[in-house]
């Protein structure tokens, strides 16, 4: 296998999860006793652009189809963390009724409805139809489609290109990077601004964040490799903050080239600085993380395990993509260790997950089984969950995390955030 920026042969291997179902592939009770498929979840770091990737892949069309089960708008936290960001943005460029914005997977509308609220011009494109409706419904402009150099074409010819081009969690979901963000150049007007938001691979390394890596993801991404790639496309960046959503992530800022309306920020080298001090540009960055990745197997396996022998209870909160790689990759399988998994989706309720097939249920079920722990299994989420679920110490239930360690913890409420 090569990379798929550079195409520099691929030798280093990142990480080895085995195989599992996509992460998203929820199960109606009807499928449990239908074959179930698994893929390769093998993960290699080319040494010599660092784009960390996955080896095989399954197709983006056969993930992001339309039982598309993840709806953005089911998380508080995430919907005005999209606010926020529309404000800054309204405030730092001064879009208005006459700008026009175009969303990359747009999901349900949760951030474009925020522009819309301002009466900014917007289109949302988004190639789950289950997801896109939900946003025309909310009174988005949506195109079921993907977005590539193709597409972005077809905009440019329609005379539709963007003076703000977004895309929050969707450059690690493209397997064609290169033609992704061609698009994103033709798009663009000139003098427009990109804005994407991603996970840190310094930040996923440096805690053990392996539950991030998913078949959904095909790229782990750096500021260094990533301002690389746009480059190769004539896009400069501009500026970059550092985010602390999804455990960390980055927001980053590109123009084109020949844009000089606006300076370049010195978080830029900062960023870089940073990076290349961490050693992300040296193939030792990525040594040793299996065995990181296996402690925390184990750990959780080890807790899971007592709490099984002392008889108490312990259930789920959260049905994420990123639980789903823990319990895969840790062989839990049925409701034995973890009984049931609580979710606030409609879409996900009355499924199972897939490969453990641990039943999903609304809040509800709590307060029949009255659990004695409850294990959070999109920990970047733990003091909006926490707060959520408060009233379940009335009766000692205590909450649980297993990245980068298994930790228990209890709520208090001087100590949480949104």
């Amino acid at each position: 296998m090569n990379c798929r920026f550079c195409k520099h042969p691929l030798h280093n291997k990142f990480v080895d999860l085995v195989s599992s179902p996509p992460s998203n592939s929820f199960l109606t009770s009807e499928q449990l006793n239908e074959p179930e498929p698994y893929f390769p979840l093998t993960i290699y770091a080319c040494t010599n652009c660092y784009l960390v990737q996955v080896d095989e892949y399954k197709k983006a069309e056969e993930i992001f189809n339309s039982d598309y089960v993840y709806f953005s708008s089911y998380s508080k936290s995430w919907v005005d963390h999209a606010r926020r960001y529309v404000e800054e943005m309204i405030d730092r460029f001064g879009f208005d009724e006459n700008s026009y914005v175009i969303e990359i997977a747009s999901n349900d509308g949760y951030l474009l409805q925020h522009f819309k609220a301002h009466h900014v011009p917007v289109l949302g494109i988004e190639p789950t139809k289950n997801t896109a409706n939900a946003a025309i419904l909310k009174g988005i402009p949506t195109i079921t489609e993907y977005f590539g150099s193709e597409f972005a074409r077809k905009l440019s010819r329609q005379k539709k290109k963007g003076n703000l081009l977004i895309g929050n969690n969707v450059l690690a979901h493209v397997p064609d990077i290169d033609d992704f963000v061609e698009g994103l150049k033709v798009a663009l007007r000139r003098y427009g601004v990109i804005t994407l938001e991603f996970p840190h691979l310094l930040r996923l390394v440096e805690e053990c964040q392996f539950d991030t890596i998913y078949h959904e993801h095909f790229s782990y991404l750096s500021f260094t490799t990533v301002k690389k790639i746009f480059e190769a496309h004539a896009l400069e960046m501009f500026d970059v903050q550092e985010l602390p959503t999804h455990g960390g992530s980055l927001r980053i800022f590109a123009k084109h080239k020949k844009d000089k309306s606006k300076p370049i920020s010195d978080n830029v080298q900062a960023l870089l600085d940073k990076e290349e001090a961490a050693g992300l540009t040296t193939p030792d960055f990525y040594r040793n993380f299996q065995e990181r990745v296996d402690t925390i197997k184990y750990g959780l396996l080890n807790f899971l395990i007592e709490q099984k022998l002392l008889g108490k209870k312990v259930i789920g909160y959260g049905a994420a993509a990123k639980g789903n790689t823990m319990l895969n990759y840790a062989g839990i399988k049925g409701n034995d260790l973890i009984h049931f998994v609580l979710d606030a989706a409609p879409s996900k309720q009355g499924k199972y997950l897939p490969g453990s097939h641990i039943p999903v249920y609304d809040e509800s079920k709590i307060w029949e089984y009255q659990p004695d722990y409850i294990l959070i299994l999109p920990w970047n989420l733990k003091e909006e969950v926490m707060a959520q679920l408060s009233y379940v110490s009335a009766w000692g239930c205590r909450f649980v995390t297993c990245i980068p360690t298994t930790q228990i913890h209890d709520y208090k409420p001087e100590s949480a955030t949104v």
